[in-house]
C-alpha cells in the first residue's frame, strides 16, 4: 500500500535526479522492520552509501545530521545478524562530553554511559523491538558500549559500527580499526564538520580518512544536505550552516592576504 511518507520520497528523489528509477530505491530492502515496515535507502546518497556498506569489510559515512548515517548502518548490521552472516552486533561510539572518564556521573556504569549510546539502542528497538532487543543483549548477541571498552580486544564474526567518529582522537581510531578479526565488518560514521574534541585535538575520522585514502577493501560514502530526510527544514539548516562556514573561511583567508607575510621573520 503507498503511503504518504512513499510520495514524498519519490518526490524528493525526482527532484534531484529527473530520470531516477525509482523501483531501484523502494524495492532495495535493508531490513524490514517489526511493525513490517521496509527501511529502504532515501535518497541517490543514501542508495550509495547501502551499496558501500554491503561491499566493503570496512565502511566509512561521512556526513550531517539527519542523513541516515547510523540508522542505515544499524539496519544493515541487524539484517547481517538476522541472515546469520555474523554472530554478533557491536555498537559504540565515544563519550566525548565526559572524556570517557565517567566515575563522576551518578549511578553504575550501564547508567553512566546510556546517555551516550541512547541513539543506537533507539535504532535498535526499531529494527528488531525493545524485548528482542534486551534478550539480544543478556545474551550479548547484542554489544553496545563505549569506545574505551574495545581496548585489547579482537572482534571476530561481528558486524562493528563506530558512531559520532569525528570526537575520536587519531590513537582511539587506530585502536578501533585494529579490532578487526575475521568475518567481521566494520562501519565508521561521524559529521567531520561537527567536532567536539578539546581545541588542538586532530579528529581521528579526519586523519583516517587521509591516511586511508586509496587502501583497497575500504569504501567511502559522502552524504550532504541533500540526504537529510528528517524534517524538510534540517537539510535548509544544515545548507545555512555550510554557506556560513565557506563565507567565514573566504573572510579568513582574505585577512591572511591582506595582513601580508609577518615582520621580523628571517631573510
Amino acid at each position: 500500500m503507498l503511503r504518504p511518507s512513499d510520495v514524498e520520497q519519490a518526490l524528493r528523489i525526482l527532484s534531484t535526479d529527473r530520470d531516477a528509477e525509482l523501483g531501484s530505491f523502494f524495492n532495495d530492502t535493508v531490513v524490514v522492520t517489526t511493525s513490517g515496515r521496509s527501511i529502504t535507502p532515501r535518497t541517490a546518497g543514501q542508495s550509495h552509501y547501502v551499496s558501500v556498506l554491503r561491499r566493503y569489510e570496512v565502511a566509512f559515512g561521512v556526513g550531517p545530521a539527519g542523513t541516515g548515517k547510523t540508522y542505515l548502518a544499524v539496519a544493515t548490521a541487524a539484517a547481517a545478524l538476522l541472515k546469520g552472516e555474523v554472530k554478533r552486533v557491536v555498537l559504540t561510539r565515544p563519550a566525548v562530553e565526559a572524556g570517557e572518564k565517567l566515575g563522576f556521573l551518578p549511578g553504575d556504569l550501564a547508567e553512566k554511559v546510556n546517555p551516550y549510546l541512547r541513539p543506537l539502542y533507539d535504532a535498535l528497538y526499531d529494527m528488531l523491538s525493545p524485548e528482542r532487543t534486551v534478550r539480544m543483549l543478556e545474551r550479548q548477541i547484542i554489544e553496545v558500549a563505549p569506545l574505551a571498552f574495545m581496548r585489547g580486544r579482537t572482534l571476530a564474526d561481528a558486524y562493528v559500527i563506530l558512531d559520532e567518529a569525528q570526537n575520536t582522537t587519531v590513537e582511539q581510531m587506530k585502536m578501533f580499526l585494529t579490532r578487526l578479526g575475521e568475518n567481521s565488518r566494520m562501519v565508521i560514521t561521524g559529521d567531520d564538520t561537527q567536532v567536539d574534541l578539546p581545541r588542538g585535538a586532530r579528529s581521528g575520522l579526519a586523519h583516517s580518512l587521509q591516511v586511508l585514502d586509496g587502501v583497497r577493501g575500504i569504501g567511502v560514502a559522502r552524504l550532504t544536505a541533500a540526504d537529510v530526510v528528517r524534517h524538510p527544514l534540517v537539510g535548509a539548516i544544515v545548507d545555512a550552516y555550510e554557506r556560513e562556514e565557506t563565507r567565514r573561511a573566504g573572510e579568513e583567508a582574505a585577512e591572511l592576504r591582506a595582513s601580508g607575510p609577518p615582520r621580523g621573520g628571517r631573510r
